[in-house]
């Protein structure tokens, strides 16, 4: 299984918290869907096996025409191995999503929405600069229900003057909508974004982790009473329903960007495209793949297999560590994890279920996170993360 993921860099206006590569005039749009469908064929050697997922990110996705997707779609299937079944997800902004425009989506190979909602509440909307507004982020769901059964939104916690009761009805509004998959992000700053240079002038407070900790444990506790799986840190479906791109990911399966800024991963090598429109179109008009590739090591797998598993429900398998890496990392990987065991934040379990079991009918011995851990995760896999062996 792998996956391609297509980067539409254009956006209507910057969000203030964003540190994604667009840009918000669309100047070059024609010129750089030209340069998407080329890098699509001149990367058609680059994925082996089927191609079980496509995902249109950004920027705003939901900006192209719908002959523009349907043409990028056709180069893929022309160009790759896709499988009879696809999940085939577009990132939408709910201020697109009219009518008209679901409509037409559903006549598209398209059968996934991910729409970008990140709050129902006007205050933070503003806050965060979003395009759209309160009412547009409920009625767009209740039209795109109409025509989708596969949608996904985003919200965001952890905002600076966004109370638990706040956050809170954000989440019981979307079970209301009932919505199948919810992926749910706490507020970072990022460098070099007007977030962090608002924080730095005073004009906002800033972002506290306790805050966001406390949304996340009120979030998993309002999903699970609702019946919603986390299979992994961000993301919460209903049984059935896990989005086959974020699983796909979390497992370490290949995939190929397709356009500026997109990165790609083949197992062994990564590499991602230059974040510059201009730049990505000049040189994919003259045959150049505009990229930056790195080889990694034994150390850099474990430690990207150790940051993924350890942020999904199955967690670190000690089988795989052992004949992926050798004995040495999985000695390390226990030395490393018992602090945290001890401390209540990493469990070391047993699965004995059918799903689970290795060949020869023994449970498969695995380290998952606590949900005294879940919050702290990423700072937990860093401790396990390796620098050298001794």
């Amino acid at each position: 299984m792998s996956g391609i993921y297509i980067h539409i860099p254009f956006c209507k206006q910057a969000c203030h918290y964003c540190d994604f590569h667009f840009s918000t005039s669309m100047k070059k749009k024609d010129e750089l869907i030209q340069a998407l469908v080329k890098e699509i064929q001149l990367r058609k050697e680059e994925l082996v096996g089927t191609v079980e997922t496509i995902y249109f990110g950004g920027g705003t996705p939901s900006l192209l025409e719908i002959s523009e997707l349907r043409m990028l779609i056709a180069e893929v299937y022309k160009n790759f191995n896709v499988s009879g079944d696809p999940e085939i997800t577009i990132e939408a902004n709910p201020d697109d999503l009219t009518e008209t425009l679901l409509h037409q989506l559903t006549k598209s190979p398209i059968n996934r929405l991910s729409i970008g909602v990140q709050s129902f509440f006007e205050e933070d909307l503003k806050f965060m600069n979003r395009a759209h507004n309160a009412e547009e982020a409920s009625k767009c769901i209740q039209l795109a229900k109409k025509h989708f059964s596969n949608i996904s939104i985003d919200l965001i916690y952890g905002i600076p003057k966004m109370t638990n009761e706040r956050w809170l009805a954000n989440v019981e509004k979307a079970l209301e909508l009932d919505i199948p998959h919810l992926s749910c992000y706490a507020l970072t700053v990022e460098p070099k974004t007007a977030l962090e240079n608002f924080i730095k002038k005073g004009i906002v407070p800033p972002v506290e982790d306790d805050v966001a900790q406390e949304h996340h444990n009120l979030l998993i506790e309002k999903t699970e009473t609702a019946g919603y799986e986390n299979y992994e840190f961000s993301n919460f479906s209903k049984p059935g329903w896990h989005s086959k791109n974020n699983t796909a990911y979390w497992q370490g399966k290949p995939y190929l960007g397709i356009g500026p800024s997109a990165h790609s991963y083949d197992g062994d090598r990564r590499s991602w495209n230059v974040a510059n429109n201009s730049l990505y179109i000049k040189k994919i008009e003259a045959g150049e793949l505009p990229l930056e590739r790195e080889t990694l090591s034994i150390r850099d797998k474990y430690n990207e297999y150790v940051m993924t598993r350890l942020r999904t429900t199955n967690g670190i398998s000690l089988q795989e560590i052992s004949e992926m890496f050798g004995e040495q990392y999985l000695e390390y990987l226990l030395k490393q994890a018992k602090e945290h065991i001890e401390n209540g934040l990493l469990k070391h379990v047993t699965f004995g279920d059918l799903i689970r079991r290795k060949p020869d009918g023994k449970g498969v011995e695995r380290l998952i996170v606590t949900k005294k851990g879940k919050f702290l995760s990423d700072g937990i896999a860093s401790d396990l993360f390796l620098i050298e062996l001794q």
